[in-house]
Protein backbone atom coordinates (compact mmCIF):
# COMPACT_ATOMS: atom_id res chain seq x y z
CA UNK A 1 0.00 0.00 0.00
CA UNK A 2 1.09 2.99 -0.68
CA UNK A 3 1.87 5.24 2.35
CA UNK A 4 -0.25 8.71 2.95
CA UNK A 5 2.93 10.80 2.46
CA UNK A 6 4.08 9.37 -0.21
CA UNK A 7 0.73 9.43 -2.23
CA UNK A 8 0.63 13.23 -2.78
CA UNK A 9 1.19 14.21 -6.59
CA UNK A 10 0.11 17.37 -8.56
CA UNK A 11 -2.99 16.12 -10.42
CA UNK A 12 -2.06 17.97 -13.45
CA UNK A 13 1.21 17.89 -13.59
CA UNK A 14 2.10 15.75 -17.06
CA UNK A 15 -1.21 16.33 -19.08
CA UNK A 16 0.41 18.66 -21.44
CA UNK A 17 3.68 16.66 -21.91
CA UNK A 18 0.89 13.74 -23.04
CA UNK A 19 -0.41 16.42 -25.44
CA UNK A 20 2.85 17.08 -26.65
CA UNK A 21 3.88 13.41 -27.32
CA UNK A 22 0.82 12.70 -29.08
CA UNK A 23 0.85 15.65 -31.35
CA UNK A 24 4.61 14.53 -32.58
CA UNK A 25 3.73 10.49 -32.76
CA UNK A 26 0.90 11.57 -34.95
CA UNK A 27 2.67 13.68 -37.50
CA UNK A 28 5.38 11.03 -37.72
CA UNK A 29 2.55 8.02 -38.10
CA UNK A 30 1.35 10.33 -41.31
CA UNK A 31 3.88 10.65 -42.97
CA UNK A 32 5.03 7.31 -43.12
CA UNK A 33 1.83 6.33 -43.84
CA UNK A 34 2.12 9.30 -46.95
CA UNK A 35 5.49 7.40 -47.31
CA UNK A 36 4.37 3.88 -47.70
CA UNK A 37 1.06 4.01 -49.75
CA UNK A 38 2.30 4.69 -53.05
CA UNK A 39 5.20 1.83 -52.62
CA UNK A 40 2.54 -0.24 -52.53
CA UNK A 41 1.61 0.45 -56.06
CA UNK A 42 4.89 -0.01 -57.40
CA UNK A 43 5.42 -3.08 -60.06
CA UNK A 44 2.07 -4.15 -60.47
CA UNK A 45 0.98 -4.04 -64.08
CA UNK A 46 -1.44 -1.55 -65.22
CA UNK A 47 -5.18 -3.35 -66.39
CA UNK A 48 -5.09 -4.44 -70.42
CA UNK A 49 -8.75 -3.43 -71.68
CA UNK A 50 -10.16 -5.68 -73.88
CA UNK A 51 -10.72 -4.78 -77.64
CA UNK A 52 -14.51 -5.15 -79.02
CA UNK A 53 -14.70 -6.78 -82.16
CA UNK A 54 -14.43 -4.46 -84.99
CA UNK A 55 -13.56 -1.50 -83.34
CA UNK A 56 -10.29 0.18 -83.32
CA UNK A 57 -8.54 1.56 -80.47
CA UNK A 58 -6.66 4.77 -80.19
CA UNK A 59 -3.13 4.55 -78.75
CA UNK A 60 -2.68 6.07 -75.34
CA UNK A 61 0.51 7.89 -74.25
CA UNK A 62 2.47 5.63 -72.45
CA UNK A 63 2.76 5.85 -68.60
CA UNK A 64 5.96 6.24 -66.61
CA UNK A 65 6.57 2.67 -64.95
CA UNK A 66 6.79 2.97 -61.15
CA UNK A 67 6.05 6.16 -59.17
CA UNK A 68 7.09 9.61 -59.85
CA UNK A 69 9.75 11.31 -57.79
CA UNK A 70 6.63 13.62 -56.47
CA UNK A 71 4.79 10.75 -55.09
CA UNK A 72 8.17 9.84 -52.89
CA UNK A 73 9.47 12.82 -52.17
CA UNK A 74 6.34 14.85 -50.87
CA UNK A 75 5.41 12.43 -48.15
CA UNK A 76 9.30 11.42 -47.14
CA UNK A 77 9.60 15.46 -46.51
CA UNK A 78 6.22 15.69 -44.59
CA UNK A 79 7.43 12.96 -42.38
CA UNK A 80 11.11 14.13 -42.12
CA UNK A 81 9.31 17.38 -41.12
CA UNK A 82 7.20 15.90 -38.42
CA UNK A 83 10.32 14.17 -36.80
CA UNK A 84 12.43 17.33 -37.27
CA UNK A 85 9.39 19.26 -35.55
CA UNK A 86 9.23 17.21 -32.16
CA UNK A 87 12.86 16.94 -32.19
CA UNK A 88 13.20 20.75 -32.05
CA UNK A 89 10.61 20.92 -29.07
CA UNK A 90 12.29 18.44 -27.49
CA UNK A 91 15.35 20.40 -27.52
CA UNK A 92 14.15 23.90 -27.05
CA UNK A 93 12.22 22.62 -23.63
CA UNK A 94 15.87 21.24 -22.57
CA UNK A 95 17.47 24.23 -23.35
CA UNK A 96 15.70 26.31 -21.53
CA UNK A 97 15.46 24.88 -18.69
CA UNK A 98 19.20 24.74 -18.42
CA UNK A 99 19.20 28.26 -19.08
CA UNK A 100 16.28 29.52 -16.85
CA UNK A 101 17.77 31.94 -13.73
CA UNK A 102 14.09 32.03 -12.34
CA UNK A 103 13.48 29.29 -10.37
CA UNK A 104 10.70 27.31 -12.48
CA UNK A 105 8.26 25.12 -11.15
CA UNK A 106 9.00 22.00 -8.94
CA UNK A 107 8.91 18.55 -11.30
CA UNK A 108 5.75 16.18 -9.74
CA UNK A 109 8.71 13.20 -9.88
CA UNK A 110 12.32 12.09 -9.61
CA UNK A 111 13.89 13.34 -13.88
CA UNK A 112 17.21 11.87 -12.54
CA UNK A 113 18.51 8.94 -14.17
CA UNK A 114 20.45 7.88 -10.72
CA UNK A 115 19.49 7.68 -7.14
CA UNK A 116 22.34 10.71 -6.21
CA UNK A 117 21.00 13.20 -9.27
CA UNK A 118 16.91 12.12 -7.60
CA UNK A 119 18.13 12.76 -4.14
CA UNK A 120 19.99 16.17 -5.24
CA UNK A 121 16.59 17.52 -6.78
CA UNK A 122 14.60 16.46 -4.11
CA UNK A 123 16.78 18.52 -1.39
CA UNK A 124 16.45 21.29 -4.33
CA UNK A 125 12.80 20.83 -4.09
CA UNK A 126 11.99 21.15 -0.46
CA UNK A 127 14.50 24.19 0.02
CA UNK A 128 12.69 25.69 -3.05
CA UNK A 129 9.01 24.88 -1.38
CA UNK A 130 10.06 26.62 1.94
CA UNK A 131 11.46 29.50 1.00
CA UNK A 132 8.06 29.91 -0.79
CA UNK A 133 6.28 29.19 2.36
CA UNK A 134 8.09 31.25 4.18
CA UNK A 135 7.67 34.39 1.56
CA UNK A 136 4.16 33.76 1.51
CA UNK A 137 3.31 33.93 4.88
CA UNK A 138 5.34 37.46 5.22
CA UNK A 139 3.70 39.12 2.21
CA UNK A 140 0.14 37.35 3.59
CA UNK A 141 0.69 39.12 7.33
CA UNK A 142 0.66 42.74 5.42
CA UNK A 143 -2.58 41.72 3.56
CA UNK A 144 -4.24 40.30 6.16
CA UNK A 145 -3.33 43.78 7.41
CA UNK A 146 -4.68 45.89 5.51
CA UNK A 147 -8.01 43.81 4.48
CA UNK A 148 -8.83 41.78 6.72
CA UNK A 149 -9.42 38.09 7.54
CA UNK A 150 -12.31 37.58 5.89
CA UNK A 151 -11.44 38.94 2.44
CA UNK A 152 -8.13 37.25 3.11
CA UNK A 153 -9.41 33.82 4.07
CA UNK A 154 -9.02 32.14 0.34
CA UNK A 155 -5.46 33.05 0.79
CA UNK A 156 -4.88 32.00 3.77
CA UNK A 157 -6.34 28.10 3.17
CA UNK A 158 -4.17 28.41 0.39
CA UNK A 159 -0.72 28.94 2.91
CA UNK A 160 -2.19 26.09 5.31
CA UNK A 161 -2.34 23.79 2.41
CA UNK A 162 1.37 24.44 1.37
CA UNK A 163 2.57 24.22 4.81
CA UNK A 164 0.65 20.94 5.19
CA UNK A 165 2.59 19.81 1.92
CA UNK A 166 5.84 21.34 2.66
CA UNK A 167 5.37 19.37 6.33
CA UNK A 168 5.06 15.66 4.73
CA UNK A 169 7.74 16.27 2.55
CA UNK A 170 10.14 16.66 5.02
CA UNK A 171 8.75 14.09 6.99
CA UNK A 172 9.12 11.75 4.07
CA UNK A 173 12.70 13.14 3.74
CA UNK A 174 14.13 13.02 7.19
CA UNK A 175 12.95 9.47 7.24
CA UNK A 176 14.63 8.70 4.01
CA UNK A 177 17.98 10.10 5.38
CA UNK A 178 17.88 8.17 8.46
CA UNK A 179 17.74 5.01 5.84
CA UNK A 180 13.94 4.16 5.40
CA UNK A 181 12.73 2.75 3.89
CA UNK A 182 15.49 0.20 3.05
CA UNK A 183 13.91 -1.11 -0.65
CA UNK A 184 15.41 0.48 -3.83
CA UNK A 185 12.03 0.91 -5.66
CA UNK A 186 10.72 2.12 -1.87
CA UNK A 187 13.38 4.65 -1.71
CA UNK A 188 12.82 5.71 -4.83
CA UNK A 189 9.04 6.02 -4.33
CA UNK A 190 9.93 8.29 -1.24
CA UNK A 191 11.67 10.60 -3.80
CA UNK A 192 8.96 10.50 -6.17
CA UNK A 193 6.92 11.66 -2.27
CA UNK A 194 9.08 14.28 -1.78
CA UNK A 195 8.93 16.10 -4.80
CA UNK A 196 5.24 15.39 -5.39
CA UNK A 197 4.12 16.81 -2.26
CA UNK A 198 6.60 19.90 -2.52
CA UNK A 199 4.82 20.75 -6.44
CA UNK A 200 1.89 20.21 -4.57
CA UNK A 201 2.67 23.32 -2.63
CA UNK A 202 4.03 25.29 -4.92
CA UNK A 203 0.30 24.44 -7.28
CA UNK A 204 -1.51 25.79 -4.06
CA UNK A 205 0.51 29.13 -3.85
CA UNK A 206 1.16 29.56 -7.77
CA UNK A 207 -3.09 29.25 -7.77
CA UNK A 208 -3.79 31.97 -5.68
CA UNK A 209 -0.86 34.32 -6.81
CA UNK A 210 -2.87 36.09 -9.14
CA UNK A 211 -5.65 36.52 -6.93
CA UNK A 212 -3.68 38.40 -4.31
CA UNK A 213 -2.09 40.69 -6.39
CA UNK A 214 -5.85 41.71 -7.90
CA UNK A 215 -6.80 42.14 -4.08
CA UNK A 216 -3.65 44.79 -3.63
CA UNK A 217 -4.26 46.55 -6.82
CA UNK A 218 -0.95 45.31 -8.59
CA UNK A 219 -1.95 46.13 -11.70
CA UNK A 220 -2.44 49.36 -14.02
CA UNK A 221 -3.13 51.03 -10.53
CA UNK A 222 -0.56 50.22 -8.80
CA UNK A 223 0.20 49.75 -5.21
CA UNK A 224 -2.69 50.25 -3.15
CA UNK A 225 -2.14 53.84 -0.89
CA UNK A 226 -3.34 52.10 2.32
CA UNK A 227 -1.62 48.75 2.07
CA UNK A 228 1.66 51.06 1.40
CA UNK A 229 0.87 52.79 4.87
CA UNK A 230 0.38 49.78 6.59
CA UNK A 231 4.06 48.66 5.45
CA UNK A 232 5.38 52.43 6.69
CA UNK A 233 3.48 52.11 9.87
CA UNK A 234 5.22 48.87 10.83
CA UNK A 235 8.25 50.75 10.05
CA UNK A 236 7.60 53.20 12.22
CA UNK A 237 7.07 50.84 15.07
CA UNK A 238 9.68 48.51 14.79
CA UNK A 239 12.30 51.80 14.41
CA UNK A 240 11.59 52.16 18.65
CA UNK A 241 11.40 48.57 19.15
CA UNK A 242 15.33 48.13 17.58
CA UNK A 243 16.21 51.08 20.23
CA UNK A 244 14.55 49.04 23.02
CA UNK A 245 15.93 45.89 21.56
CA UNK A 246 19.90 47.22 22.03
CA UNK A 247 19.05 48.18 25.26
CA UNK A 248 17.49 44.21 26.37
CA UNK A 249 20.72 42.54 25.12
CA UNK A 250 22.70 45.28 27.45
CA UNK A 251 20.31 44.27 30.27
CA UNK A 252 20.65 40.92 29.57
CA UNK A 253 24.60 40.76 29.42
CA UNK A 254 24.90 42.20 32.65
CA UNK A 255 22.48 39.77 34.52
CA UNK A 256 23.30 36.54 32.73
CA UNK A 257 26.75 34.76 31.35
CA UNK A 258 27.20 36.09 28.20
CA UNK A 259 26.28 32.75 26.51
CA UNK A 260 22.67 33.36 27.85
CA UNK A 261 21.82 35.77 25.06
CA UNK A 262 24.81 34.54 22.50
CA UNK A 263 22.21 32.91 19.92
CA UNK A 264 20.57 37.07 19.51
CA UNK A 265 23.85 38.50 19.68
CA UNK A 266 23.88 40.92 16.76
CA UNK A 267 20.01 40.70 15.88
CA UNK A 268 19.45 44.09 16.83
CA UNK A 269 22.36 45.46 14.47
CA UNK A 270 21.29 42.95 12.09
CA UNK A 271 17.31 44.39 12.43
CA UNK A 272 18.90 48.24 12.08
CA UNK A 273 20.20 47.06 8.65
CA UNK A 274 16.97 45.63 7.44
CA UNK A 275 14.99 48.69 8.25
CA UNK A 276 17.66 50.98 6.57
CA UNK A 277 16.57 48.80 3.22
CA UNK A 278 13.05 48.99 4.09
CA UNK A 279 13.49 52.95 4.47
CA UNK A 280 15.47 52.96 0.68
CA UNK A 281 12.58 50.62 -0.83
CA UNK A 282 9.08 52.51 0.83
CA UNK A 283 10.34 55.78 -0.44
CA UNK A 284 11.30 54.24 -3.58
CA UNK A 285 7.98 52.60 -3.73
CA UNK A 286 6.41 55.95 -2.82
CA UNK A 287 7.94 58.27 -5.57
CA UNK A 288 7.33 55.21 -8.16
CA UNK A 289 3.68 55.64 -7.42
CA UNK A 290 3.78 59.66 -7.83
CA UNK A 291 4.99 58.86 -11.17
CA UNK A 292 2.73 56.11 -12.35
CA UNK A 293 5.92 53.84 -12.64
CA UNK A 294 3.33 50.82 -11.89
CA UNK A 295 5.82 47.78 -12.33
CA UNK A 296 8.34 50.13 -9.53
CA UNK A 297 6.49 50.74 -7.14
CA UNK A 298 5.12 47.18 -6.19
CA UNK A 299 9.10 45.71 -6.83
CA UNK A 300 9.96 48.54 -4.38
CA UNK A 301 6.83 47.94 -1.79
CA UNK A 302 7.24 44.27 -1.51
CA UNK A 303 11.11 44.30 -0.74
CA UNK A 304 10.12 46.79 1.55
CA UNK A 305 7.61 44.67 3.48
CA UNK A 306 10.21 41.75 3.11
CA UNK A 307 12.47 43.73 5.07
CA UNK A 308 10.50 45.36 7.38
CA UNK A 309 8.83 41.40 8.09
CA UNK A 310 12.54 40.10 8.68
CA UNK A 311 13.37 43.03 11.10
CA UNK A 312 10.09 42.57 13.08
CA UNK A 313 11.65 38.69 13.58
CA UNK A 314 14.84 39.35 15.16
CA UNK A 315 14.08 42.54 17.07
CA UNK A 316 11.37 39.66 18.15
CA UNK A 317 13.85 37.18 19.06
CA UNK A 318 15.58 39.51 21.32
CA UNK A 319 12.15 40.21 23.05
CA UNK A 320 11.25 36.98 22.94
CA UNK A 321 14.57 35.17 24.62
CA UNK A 322 14.35 38.07 27.62
CA UNK A 323 10.96 36.70 28.60
CA UNK A 324 12.05 32.92 28.46
CA UNK A 325 14.61 34.12 30.39
CA UNK A 326 13.13 35.47 33.04
CA UNK A 327 10.24 32.47 32.80
CA UNK A 328 13.31 29.97 33.45
CA UNK A 329 15.02 32.00 36.05
CA UNK A 330 11.97 31.44 38.11
CA UNK A 331 11.03 28.00 37.67
CA UNK A 332 14.65 27.00 37.99
CA UNK A 333 14.35 26.02 42.13
CA UNK A 334 11.37 24.04 41.63
CA UNK A 335 13.12 22.42 39.15
CA UNK A 336 15.71 21.63 41.05
CA UNK A 337 14.18 20.63 43.98
CA UNK A 338 12.71 17.97 41.87
CA UNK A 339 15.15 16.69 40.21
CA UNK A 340 17.23 16.29 43.49
CA UNK A 341 13.88 14.62 45.45
CA UNK A 342 13.55 12.43 42.41
CA UNK A 343 17.57 11.45 42.36
CA UNK A 344 17.44 10.49 46.27
CA UNK A 345 14.85 8.39 45.94
CA UNK A 346 16.30 6.68 42.87
CA UNK A 347 19.27 6.04 45.22
CA UNK A 348 17.71 5.11 48.31
CA UNK A 349 15.89 2.49 45.98
CA UNK A 350 19.46 1.15 44.91
CA UNK A 351 18.97 2.53 41.30
CA UNK A 352 22.04 4.24 42.13
CA UNK A 353 22.36 8.20 40.98
CA UNK A 354 25.61 9.27 41.98
CA UNK A 355 26.40 10.84 38.27
CA UNK A 356 22.98 12.50 38.51
CA UNK A 357 23.63 14.34 42.07
CA UNK A 358 26.94 15.93 41.12
CA UNK A 359 25.86 17.21 38.00
CA UNK A 360 22.55 18.68 40.34
CA UNK A 361 24.63 19.81 43.01
CA UNK A 362 27.36 21.67 40.00
CA UNK A 363 23.91 23.15 38.77
CA UNK A 364 22.75 24.41 42.31
CA UNK A 365 26.23 25.60 42.36
CA UNK A 366 26.02 27.90 39.85
CA UNK A 367 22.72 29.02 40.21
CA UNK A 368 23.13 29.52 44.38
CA UNK A 369 26.49 31.75 42.64
CA UNK A 370 24.45 33.89 40.49
CA UNK A 371 26.70 32.67 37.39
CA UNK A 372 24.26 29.95 35.63
CA UNK A 373 22.31 30.54 32.46
CA UNK A 374 18.88 29.51 33.56
CA UNK A 375 17.74 27.88 29.98
CA UNK A 376 21.10 25.81 30.28
CA UNK A 377 20.66 24.97 33.80
CA UNK A 378 17.00 23.48 33.17
CA UNK A 379 18.65 21.46 29.89
CA UNK A 380 20.84 19.82 31.96
CA UNK A 381 18.01 19.60 34.97
CA UNK A 382 16.18 17.80 32.88
CA UNK A 383 18.63 15.49 30.90
CA UNK A 384 19.75 14.31 33.67
CA UNK A 385 16.52 13.22 35.59
CA UNK A 386 13.76 12.36 33.66
CA UNK A 387 10.05 13.26 35.67
CA UNK A 388 8.25 10.24 37.08
CA UNK A 389 4.54 10.72 36.47
CA UNK A 390 2.68 10.37 40.34
CA UNK A 391 5.76 11.44 42.43
CA UNK A 392 3.77 14.36 43.89
CA UNK A 393 4.61 18.54 42.82
CA UNK A 394 8.00 17.45 40.96
CA UNK A 395 7.29 15.64 38.05
CA UNK A 396 4.87 18.68 36.80
CA UNK A 397 7.97 21.21 37.37
CA UNK A 398 10.65 19.26 34.81
CA UNK A 399 7.99 19.05 32.60
CA UNK A 400 7.56 22.42 32.16
CA UNK A 401 11.12 23.12 32.28
CA UNK A 402 11.76 20.50 29.58
CA UNK A 403 8.64 22.30 27.33
CA UNK A 404 10.00 26.02 27.76
CA UNK A 405 13.45 24.41 26.91
CA UNK A 406 12.30 23.08 23.85
CA UNK A 407 10.13 25.92 22.81
CA UNK A 408 13.11 28.33 23.48
CA UNK A 409 15.28 26.16 21.07
CA UNK A 410 12.22 25.66 18.43
CA UNK A 411 11.84 29.04 18.16
CA UNK A 412 15.24 30.44 17.77
CA UNK A 413 16.26 27.97 15.21
CA UNK A 414 12.86 29.01 13.49
CA UNK A 415 14.04 32.95 13.56
CA UNK A 416 17.50 32.21 12.62
CA UNK A 417 16.35 30.30 9.31
CA UNK A 418 13.63 32.58 8.87
CA UNK A 419 16.27 35.92 8.12
CA UNK A 420 19.16 33.75 6.54
CA UNK A 421 17.36 31.51 4.38
CA UNK A 422 18.83 32.20 1.61
CA UNK A 423 22.38 30.37 2.84
CA UNK A 424 20.73 28.04 4.46
CA UNK A 425 20.33 24.51 3.47
CA UNK A 426 18.19 21.45 3.10
CA UNK A 427 19.55 19.61 6.00
CA UNK A 428 19.07 22.52 8.42
CA UNK A 429 15.53 23.04 7.56
CA UNK A 430 14.84 19.02 8.22
CA UNK A 431 15.83 18.94 11.12
CA UNK A 432 13.62 22.14 12.03
CA UNK A 433 10.84 20.30 10.71
CA UNK A 434 11.44 17.68 12.77
CA UNK A 435 11.92 19.63 15.62
CA UNK A 436 8.24 21.22 15.36
CA UNK A 437 6.95 17.95 15.18
CA UNK A 438 8.50 16.53 18.00
CA UNK A 439 7.41 19.53 19.87
CA UNK A 440 4.16 19.28 18.71
CA UNK A 441 4.22 15.30 19.47
CA UNK A 442 5.10 16.32 23.11
CA UNK A 443 8.48 15.33 22.73
CA UNK A 444 10.27 18.21 24.63
CA UNK A 445 13.77 16.37 24.79
CA UNK A 446 13.82 15.41 21.60
CA UNK A 447 12.52 18.38 20.09
CA UNK A 448 15.55 20.67 22.15
CA UNK A 449 18.28 18.70 20.66
CA UNK A 450 16.98 18.55 17.18
CA UNK A 451 16.14 21.95 17.18
CA UNK A 452 20.48 22.73 18.27
CA UNK A 453 21.31 20.63 15.14
CA UNK A 454 18.44 23.03 13.16
CA UNK A 455 20.39 26.00 14.55
CA UNK A 456 23.61 24.90 14.24
CA UNK A 457 24.06 23.21 10.60
CA UNK A 458 22.16 27.13 9.77
CA UNK A 459 24.51 28.53 11.44
CA UNK A 460 27.92 26.52 9.53
CA UNK A 461 25.56 27.36 6.07
CA UNK A 462 25.83 31.23 6.33
CA UNK A 463 29.30 31.09 7.70
CA UNK A 464 30.20 29.15 4.79
CA UNK A 465 28.27 31.47 1.91
CA UNK A 466 29.34 34.39 3.45
CA UNK A 467 27.68 37.70 2.15
CA UNK A 468 28.75 38.19 -1.62
CA UNK A 469 27.31 41.53 -2.04
CA UNK A 470 28.73 43.25 0.85
CA UNK A 471 30.88 45.43 -0.78
CA UNK A 472 28.62 46.20 -4.02
CA UNK A 473 28.23 49.73 -5.27
CA UNK A 474 25.01 52.10 -5.70
CA UNK A 475 21.63 51.65 -3.81
CA UNK A 476 23.26 49.33 -1.19
CA UNK A 477 21.82 49.98 1.91
CA UNK A 478 21.42 46.77 3.51
CA UNK A 479 21.53 45.07 0.15
CA UNK A 480 23.79 42.30 1.68
CA UNK A 481 21.15 41.64 4.08
CA UNK A 482 18.33 41.70 1.83
CA UNK A 483 19.38 39.14 -0.19
CA UNK A 484 21.01 36.77 3.01
CA UNK A 485 17.36 36.84 4.02
CA UNK A 486 15.65 35.82 0.79
CA UNK A 487 13.71 39.42 0.63
CA UNK A 488 16.22 39.89 -3.21
CA UNK A 489 16.55 36.76 -5.14
CA UNK A 490 20.10 37.12 -6.40
CA UNK A 491 19.61 36.19 -9.68
CA UNK A 492 20.28 39.80 -11.62
CA UNK A 493 23.06 41.88 -11.40
CA UNK A 494 20.72 44.39 -9.00
CA UNK A 495 20.08 41.27 -6.84
CA UNK A 496 17.31 40.10 -8.62
CA UNK A 497 12.98 40.71 -7.70
CA UNK A 498 11.95 40.83 -4.71
CA UNK A 499 10.13 37.34 -3.66
CA UNK A 500 6.16 37.08 -3.31
CA UNK A 501 3.43 35.10 -2.04
CA UNK A 502 3.54 32.22 -4.66
CA UNK A 503 4.68 29.09 -5.20
CA UNK A 504 7.87 28.74 -7.28
CA UNK A 505 6.09 29.89 -11.03
CA UNK A 506 4.90 32.73 -9.57
CA UNK A 507 7.31 34.44 -6.30
CA UNK A 508 9.66 36.01 -9.01
CA UNK A 509 6.76 37.55 -10.87
CA UNK A 510 6.74 41.38 -9.84
CA UNK A 511 10.54 43.33 -12.04
CA UNK A 512 10.71 46.71 -12.56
Amino acid sequence: MTSFLIRGRPRRATAHIRVRVAHALLGVVTGIVWLVLPLMTVGVPDPVPTARAGTTTRSAPPRPEGTSTADLVLPLLAGVAAVALAGYGRLRRARRARTRTTPGTVPARPSASSPEDAERQARAALRLTDDCVRTSREELAFVRERFGTERTERFERALRAAETESAAAFAIWRRYEQGAPRDAGARRQALAGVIGRCAEAGRRLDAEAEALDRLRGFGERGPDPAGLEVAERRFRELTARVVAARETLTELRARYPASASESVAGYAEQAGDRLLFATARLNGARQAVDAGDTDRAVCRLRAGEGAVAQAGVLVGGVERLAARLAEAAMLVPDALAAAEREATAARQGGAGRAPAERVLAAAREEWTAGTGDPLDLLRRITRTVEPVPGAGTGPGALERAALLVARCSVEGAEEYVAVHRAAVGTAARARLAEAVRELGAGHAGRADAVAGEARELAGLDVRTHGTPYADAEGDTAGLAGAVLGGILLAEDADAGPPASYGGPRTRSRHRA
